[in-house]
């Protein structure tokens, strides 16, 4: 698709490039992939088990065992949110308003800080179109830039799609808030209640921070980009796909099959359904959020092929996702069963206070998010710790459920898992923007920290 060099050394008179260096060779060599992560972090909690808890190695085996299918749902509801989005990334009428939003950008510096803004509020629409649709509009850019004549450093373009990420977690299709919002979940099993999203994602300390968060790392991405003689890497070569060709109808079901009629139907019975679900005092939910979005794509699709077109395109970035899910919950089953989770609640307890929880339980998050990168997965291995902890120390639980959110967000900028979709559509490996997502990990975490440290125990 393009021509890169493989080097890391990103610019020549950049410091913070320079000062990364050794964090992302360390990076770059030891992280496996994620179904490995997930492996390795089963072993490493049924072994924490054995030491830290009373329970055997049946009972060990067993609560994994049996806990396998504990989140086949919430698996599918994850599932169908990457799944939608990137459908309704790919559909033509978003691919030509992103091909006429990457014409806005006169220069180098405006080009970078556009395209972080851009799939940061995508992002927070919706996680799977701000992945996808990030790096279409970066490669989008860059090829306008190369018609116009400006140079642009092309890792640096996508390395600020990747980073629209880092604040999806705090928007409208957050998986933790979500689930917390969801009845039947496994936190309203825990706490008795569901916790509104009012009270987490549409908080106005969420949505200031989340303004700032963009707004930081935009700032943070123009000042490490590479300037005066610095070395720049640019697309050389048109990347961007032509549209797939309608083929013509013969049969009666071929007209069917390309046919607006079913598909509009379809999605405005949706829209009318959504309409009533929230006129009668509805409250998003993980599966309201992926009807929502199924209807806009069977809005936006030109027929039932080319609906099938986007699925199969999509079900790529799928597949690895959901193999990992029954890991997940084979992790959570050993900790519900063994008591491995009451053990990390005291441990986070004794060090924590009402003031300085919501901290410490960002980072932790951010740490656990190295081994277990789904965003989903992550909520229930450790909702359920944090959780009991917050309880027990008189904290709100909105904090906690947020505190996983930001954790989880944070360090997918230096975890390889979820920038796999974005570099595909890239052509780039890892090592040629992790320099700069880097940064974007530095500057969004002070973002993250003080809010936390701010709001304290009570939201």
């Amino acid at each position: 698709m393009t021509e890169t060099n493989d080097s890391t050394d990103t610019t020549s008179r950049n410091p913070f490039a320079r000062a990364m260096r050794p964090v992302n060779a360390v990076v770059e060599r030891f992280i496996p992939s994620a179904l490995v992560f997930a492996v390795l972090l089963t072993f490493v909690v049924a072994a924490l088990a054995l030491l830290l808890t009373d329970a055997g190695p049946t009972a060990v085996l067993t609560g994994w065992g049996d806990g396998l299918s504990g989140l086949l749902e919430f698996m599918t509801q994850m599932a169908l949110v990457l799944l939608l989005g990137h459908m309704l990334a790919n559909t033509r009428l978003v691919r030509r308003g992103l091909a006429r939003l990457a014409s806005l950008p006169r220069g180098p510096i405006q080009a970078y800080v556009f395209v972080a803004v851009l799939a940061s509020a995508l992002s927070l629409v919706q996680w799977g179109l701000g992945l996808v649709a990030g790096g279409l509009l970066a490669r989008e850019v860059a090829a306008q830039m190369r018609a116009k004549g400006v140079r642009v450093h092309f890792p640096l373009l996508v390395a600020a799609g990747f980073s629209g990420f880092v604040v999806w977690h705090m928007g409208y299709t957050g998986s933790g808030p979500l689930t917390a919002a969801t009845p039947d979940s496994f936190v309203v099993e825990q706490l008795g209640e569901t916790i509104p999203v009012s009270e987490t994602t549409f908080a106005p300390w969420n949505l200031i921070a989340a303004v700032i968060t963009v707004v930081v790392v935009a700032c943070a991405l123009a000042l490490v980009a590479p300037r005066g003689t610095d070395r720049v890497v640019e697309l050389e070569v048109d990347a961007r796909e032509a549209e797939a060709a309608v083929e013509q109808p013969v049969t009666p079901a071929d007209r069917l099959d390309a046919s607006r009629v079913l598909t509009t139907l379809t999605g405005l019975g949706l829209v009318a359904y959504l309409v009533v679900y929230f006129a009668d005092g509805g409250t998003p939910t993980l599966d309201i959020v992926n009807w929502t979005f199924l209807a806009l794509v069977l809005l936006l699709a030109r027929s039932p092929f080319e609906v099938a077109a986007l699925v199969k395109n999509a079900a790529t970035n799928v597949g690895e996702i959901l193999l990992q899910f029954p890991l997940y919950a084979g992790i959570l089953g050993i900790m519900t069963a063994t008591g491995l989770i009451q053990v990390f609640s005291d441990a986070i307890v004794s060090v924590s206070t009402p003031q300085t929880f919501g901290v410490l339980a960002f980072v932790a998050a951010g740490v656990v998010n190295f081994f277990v990168p789904s965003g989903g997965g992550q909520f229930a291995v450790q909702a359920p710790i944090l959780l009991d902890a917050s309880t027990r120390l008189g904290v709100d639980p909105a904090i906690a459920i947020m505190a996983v959110a930001y954790g989880d967000q944070w360090t997918n900028m230096i975890q390889p898992f979820w920038a796999l979709p974005l570099l595909a559509i890239a052509g780039l490996k890892v090592r040629d923007i992790l320099g700069y997502t880097t940064v974007t990990l530095l500057a969004s975490g002070i973002v993250f920290a003080a809010t936390l440290l701010i709001v304290g125990p009570g939201a």
